[in-house]
């Protein structure tokens, strides 16, 4: 049984336009999304702003902003729904069996409250320690990141901090109560490209200390080269591909995750060559096409991508578990080698 596992699970929130005969134009952020999460694995969740990998992020913990809601499916983390369990029960899992690395950690962390209280508090409140048994703890948890001098850190207000070091304070802070499942929503977004790799490395030695199974939520599939062992690619608020990581990065079945590939910079070619990108814009979640989400913006559609929305289905092979939501998958995997 997988560790977490995510099952057509649909997100709605209200448009706000009321033009057609005063009826708000709900959408889905997420529609249908299905995953799974196996104990000490890292699978990235991949795609570009408003796919909805935030929002499937959030749902995981139940904190899909108002008014949005959770309309279908089933979150399962150790055998539990979390979809379907009482408020104060998902306040006890969240943080000490699923935390989350948010993407900003200058608006994650509180600017009134030092460091050492924000990381104390978490500790009295799940594990009930006094304050000094807890500031020890959080010293050696903000040690165990990287952070030099923990014991002044501690009394330090975070905007003395560099974003690097709020970065490792937030993973710290997630970290703390050593839960099973990390959530990390673009970890690495505002930081500079040396930053991100000493971000990205932390998160693999915390995760080898401590067994942690980890969602790495990111718009860059060159971030999760090195990181990842599977990738799920999402787009329109659907799961599109996934696949081990290897065999994703060298035969991509889908014409979106082939586009987010040729965009990555690559060092085998030539230093002026021009990056490829993804024709048009991501639909209007609104107003989305009745057939595939994708078709507008695809090299490789045909007369069927524009009535019908392709089910993402097994296309791996030698029974590698590889799947890809798109009619002409099977070619791709022929055409459509990426080498890298």
């Amino acid at each position: 049984m997988p560790l977490l596992e995510v099952e057509g699970l649909s997100v709605r929130f209200p448009s706000g336009d009321r033009a057609s005969r005063g009826r708000d134009r709900a959408f889905r952020a997420v529609d249908g999304a299905s995953f799974a999460l196996e104990a000490g694995e890292t699978l990235a969740l991949v795609g570009e702003s408003g796919s909805g990998k935030s929002v499937t992020s959030l749902a995981i913990l139940g904190l899909v902003p108002a008014p949005g809601v959770i309309e279908a499916g089933a979150i399962r983390y150790a055998g539990r729904d979390l979809v379907r369990l009482p408020r104060s029960e998902m306040r006890r899992i969240r943080g000490r069996e699923i935390a989350i690395v948010l993407q900003e950690p200058a608006s994650a962390l509180n600017p009134w409250l030092t460091i050492g209280a924000q990381l104390c508090e978490a500790l009295e409140i799940h594990r009930g320690w006094p304050r000094a048994e807890a500031r020890h703890f959080a010293a050696a948890a903000l040690s165990e990141v990287g952070i030099a001098s923990p014991e002044e850190r501690l009394d330090a207000y975070p905007h003395e901090l560099s974003g690097g070091l709020r970065q490792r304070v937030t993973i710290a802070m997630a970290l703390l109560l050593r839960p099973k499942v990390l959530l990390a929503d673009e970890p690495t977004t505002a930081l500079d490209v040396t930053i991100q790799a000493q971000v990205l490395d932390l998160l693999k030695a915390m995760q080898r200390r401590h067994g942690t199974s980890i969602l790495l939520v990111t718009h860059s599939l060159g971030v999760v080269a090195g990181v990842a062992d599977r990738v799920a690619v999402m787009y329109a608020g659907r799961i599109v591909e996934t696949a081990p990581t290897r065999e994703l990065f060298a035969r991509p079945r889908h014409p979106y995750t082939l586009g987010l590939l040729e965009s990555v910079p690559r060092l085998d070619r030539e230093r002026r060559a021009a990056l490829g990108s993804i024709p048009g814009q991501p639909p209007d979640p609104t107003n989305l096409p009745s057939g595939c989400a994708f078709a507008p913006r695809c090299a490789y559609a045909i007369d069927r991508c524009a009535g019908e929305v392709p089910a993402l289905e097994g296309v791996g092979d030698l029974g590698r578990s590889h799947d890809a939501a798109c009619f002409r998958a099977r070619e791709l995997g022929s055409i459509a080698g990426v080498a890298w």
